[in-house]
């Protein structure tokens, strides 16, 4: 089975093919293409996969191309992480939104909306091959704004197109350790929101909600990397558990002044930090594998600092610093492969799941995941605090897709404007004028 890695001289591809070296069984992928646009990331990532199969007989096997169409074609399964603009890009994001006093974050706000107009042309022109190419293939989307772009692609692929994240799974597995759940996987977890905008409102295990005793206890809501950051008050308000990103929207202008008064954006700080990684790995006398654990195990630890510091949150939990992403893209890939039925938190198309939005809306959601895809699970509606935020962010999101389709510089004003966290037409405007000034893949916007 042929699986295709786009972005696939990016940081974080190792431990998709540490998740598929333990895999066994029928079915299993034995053929990764790394396709990426920079010969110099293809080859640094090359050398660390090679290095992780060293020792393993039967290893999937590698190559890397710099041609689309030849990494697409004939694909079984597509994994999209793609990267517009780079990590420069991403800083530029930032720096732009942080001089008009908003966030810059690359998924949240004015970031998001810039890395959404730069990135959705280009998703769908890989949809599109996809389509042509390798018309049986199921594509799993990484890249960020993951459920915006999901939604760009479904347009074009239907459900063969697949978001996931690993800020569900993650919360999910906190709360389930935190209330002494031995086996996190016999939990069910009532999620429901857009990606990086969702909700924890239950945590079945055998049948009982074991939420609400989490929630009566201040001590031991305090005692995990939610509660640090939200703080056992709010989080009881609520009623429920959000998604570590909804820090930014209920806590937003804490978080815009730590970020300005931070040493670097968190952007830069990758650049930087990234190009050592890259540069070291150039040394063909070094081990490129130990490079690359050093430099993930310090991207880690500073996840999300500036919110952590904001909050007094303190270090992250060691056990929180080991990812999962590619384990729910090694879950998805099986069950769909091997018809192992699982229940995973997708970005997936609404259907009749959320009454407030319509069928095409791409949602984040438990699902059912089979042969045929993934299908979403019924759930109670939204609160109308969290409804309202759901279908602000959402309608942002179908203007960022109708201004990339139409190349309108007015629509994508609209864009930002109507974002709950940039409070100003004005503002707005000059974000604009700011992100065509200084990314090149925005010169569409006329």
């Amino acid at each position: 089975m042929k699986l295709t890695i786009l972005g696939g001289g990016g940081f974080r591809v190792p431990l998709v093919y540490g998740a598929l070296l333990g895999d066994r069984g029928a079915g299993r992928v034995t053929r990764v293409v790394l396709h990426d646009l920079d010969p110099r990331r293809l080859s640094a990532i090359t050398r660390v996969l090679a290095e992780q199969a060293a020792q393993v007989s039967d290893a999937p096997e590698v190559t890397a191309t710099t041609d689309l169409d030849e990494a697409l074609r004939g694909s079984d399964f597509v994994f999209s992480a793609i990267r517009v603009g780079g990590l420069e890009g991403r800083a530029n994001d930032e720096r732009v939104a942080l001089a008009e006093g908003v966030l810059g974050q690359e998924t949240v706000g004015a970031g998001g909306i810039a890395y959404g107009l730069r990135t959705v042309p280009v998703a769908v022109d890989i949809a599109r091959r996809v389509a042509r190419l390798a018309p049986d293939a199921w594509v799993i989307n990484f890249t960020n704004p993951a459920g915006l772009v999901t939604e760009a692609m479904s347009r074009h692929l239907g459900d063969r197109v697949i978001g996931i994240c690993d800020s569900p799974v993650g919360l999910g597995r906190r709360i389930a350790r935190v209330l002494g759940v031995r086996n996190p996987a016999e939990a069910w977890i009532d999620y429901v929101g857009l990606n990086h905008l969702g909700w924890v409102r239950g945590l079945r295990v055998a049948g009982r909600d074991e939420l609400p005793r989490l929630l009566a206890d201040p001590a031991l809501l305090g005692s995990f990397e939610e509660g640090k950051l939200f703080g056992p008050d709010w989080l009881r308000s609520l009623g429920a558990i959000p998604n570590e990103y909804l820090h930014y929207y209920y806590f937003n202008r804490e978080a815009v002044h730590a970020y300005q008064q931070a040493e670097q954006t968190r952007g830069a700080f990758l650049r930087d930090q990234q190009a050592r990684f890259y540069d070291e790995t150039a040394d063909p006398d070094a081990s490129a594998l130990a490079a690359w654990d050093r430099t993930r195990a310090e991207r880690e630890a500073t996840y999300m600092a500036e919110n952590r510091e904001t909050a007094g949150a303190g270090e992250r939990d060691a056990d929180d610093l080991s990812g999962g992403y590619e384990k729910v893209a090694l879950a998805l890939m099986r069950a769909i492969a091997r018809d192992e039925r699982t229940t995973l938190i997708l970005n997936v198309r609404n259907g009749h799941t959320l009454s407030a939005l319509d069928r095409d809306a791409v949602i984040e959601i438990p699902c059912l995941v089979d042969a045929n895809g993934a299908h979403p699970v019924a759930v109670d509606p939204l609160p109308d605090h969290a409804t309202g935020l759901v279908c602000s962010v959402k309608a942002v999101e179908r203007e960022v897709l109708a201004a990339a389709e139409s190349g309108s510089r007015a629509t994508a004003v609209k864009a930002f404007a109507l974002h709950p966290l940039v409070d100003s037409v004005t503002v707005a405007r000059r974000l604009v004028e700011g992100y065509t000034s200084v990314h090149p893949g925005l010169a569409y916007l006329a």
